[in-house]
């Protein structure tokens, strides 16, 4: 779907729009996915007043849903079909105030070889400001195994 839409006019709003239909917890952070390809994924989100925090910055675990969309969406574009993927963990340091819109990258150089036997892939997953100052930076773990019956 991401190739079919993302050249097209509002096709990255649009298959956004699709991915928080599957999984809506996501759009609470009105998401918008600007890359995708296997290894990579880039994700930005609006400030907006659902996300604020008490100090009226972008909320952490609104950066970390941001954080946890990117990752979701490289796995989707790296694991092959013939698999499976879940998340087993996060770890997350808030390194400074998100004072503005937020880009999450989720980037996979080596993915690893996904045989016979399930495998746990550390994803990094940094998420800056719109000056480019990582907010969060964090790992992701996923367990990727087989489907049943291959």
């Amino acid at each position: 779907m991401w190739r079919r839409l993302a050249g097209k006019p509002g096709g990255r709003r649009l298959f956004s729009a699709a991915v928080c239909l599957r999984v809506p917890y996501f759009g609470t952070v009105l998401p918008t996915v600007r890359d995708l390809r296997p290894g990579h994924c880039t994700v930005s989100a609006p400030k907006w007043w659902g996300v604020h925090n008490h100090l009226g910055t972008f909320h952490a675990i609104a950066a970390c849903n941001l954080a946890e969309l990117a990752m979701g969406m490289l796995a989707e574009a790296t694991v092959p079909p013939t698999h499976r993927w879940i998340p087993k963990g996060m770890t997350v340091s808030y390194v400074a105030k998100a004072r503005t819109r937020l880009t999450a990258v989720a980037d996979l150089p080596e993915p690893p070889e996904f045989g016979a036997d399930g495998t746990d892939v550390e994803v990094p997953v940094t998420v800056s400001d719109a000056h480019g100052v990582p907010v969060v930076t964090g790992t992701i773990v996923i367990r990727v195994t087989p489907k049943p019956g291959r």
